[in-house]
């Protein structure tokens, strides 16, 4: 006797009920594989796009530093000039040597 003849109509609908609920389960299995996949995925870029800004504005100031510094060197020298010569000033007195103040 073959296993088909022995089975009868019942047991072969519930096992064909029970193949399709386990293809269903796999289905469903993977579509939320793939959905959770999706999720990380766009999570993963924005987190790599925020990265990225921060790295690119990391260069661009060490890069704005170095352009400013070679081009700040004769501007520095003037500033320090202008220091000493402000320090000069605060050390003399404002008022002329021979006055009397009011009083």
């Amino acid at each position: 006797m073959k296993v088909g003849q022995m089975l009868s109509g019942k047991t072969r609908k519930w096992i064909w009920v029970g193949v399709a609920s386990f293809v269903a389960l796999q289905v469903y299995f993977v579509r939320e594989l793939l959905a959770a996949l999706i999720l990380f995925t766009g999570v993963f870029v924005i987190v790599a796009i925020i990265a990225l800004a921060i790295y690119l504005v990391d260069q661009g100031s060490q890069w704005s530093l170095v352009w400013a510094g070679e081009r700040a060197r004769p501007a520095m020298g003037m500033v320090r000039r202008g220091w000493l010569f402000a320090g000069e000033l605060s050390k003399k007195p404002f008022r002329r040597l021979r006055s009397v103040t009011v009083r």
